[in-house]
């Protein structure tokens, strides 16, 4: 493993959309983000390699690097076994986050990075405080960066760069069980 960097943060991205303003805030906090393109939860293979040409234009854009999970969509399909007719933002919900907050912690070990976040966190429609108590559950001896992209208009600057920048935009959140 390598030696750690201290100012190296991997970011696990969603989505191009949602972490256009969370690499530009990070950068501005001292931080060199790394970002973690890891979404089994995404239905499709189309689906995944739309959003991951969206995901390489904001990290050109950023001049970040970018670290692609294989699509494996049965990694999701087995954390969300059960609970296939959960609600929105039910117990499937954090069963996904669990899994692509512990795929980042544990991809953040191999790189030799201690610190991680998350993108996800900048949408509306998910609830800060259940993301970072799943992400400092999966942190281990990791330091989870705890911030709400949300705040200070992250939401509206997010998706204003993302148009500017002409990028895919999903309209689900890319499971097969949200197009219900």
């Amino acid at each position: 493993m390598e030696q750690k960097k201290d100012n190296k943060i991997l970011i696990h991205a969603c989505c191009g959309i949602c972490s256009g303003y969370p690499i530009s805030m990070l950068k501005e906090m001292g931080y060199e983000p790394v970002v973690y393109f890891c979404n089994p939860n995404l239905d499709t293979k189309e689906e995944f390699d739309k959003r991951l040409e969206a995901q390489k234009i904001v990290c050109m854009y950023h001049w970040v690097d970018l670290v692609v999970e294989e699509y494996k969509h049965q990694d999701f399909l087995l954390a969300a076994k059960g609970l296939e007719n959960e609600p929105e933002r039910g117990l499937r919900c954090d069963k996904c986050i669990e899994l692509r907050l512990k795929k980042t912690a544990q991809k953040a070990k191999e790189l030799g990075i201690s610190k991680f976040t998350t993108s996800l966190v900048i949408s509306p429609h998910k609830n800060f405080e259940k993301i970072t108590k799943i992400a400092k559950t999966v942190a281990q001896d990791l330091e989870y960066i705890a911030i709400d992209f949300k705040k200070k208009d992250g939401f509206l600057k997010t998706n204003k760069l993302s148009k500017e920048l002409g990028m895919y935009r999903q309209n689900y959140c890319g499971c097969e069980f949200t197009k219900r």
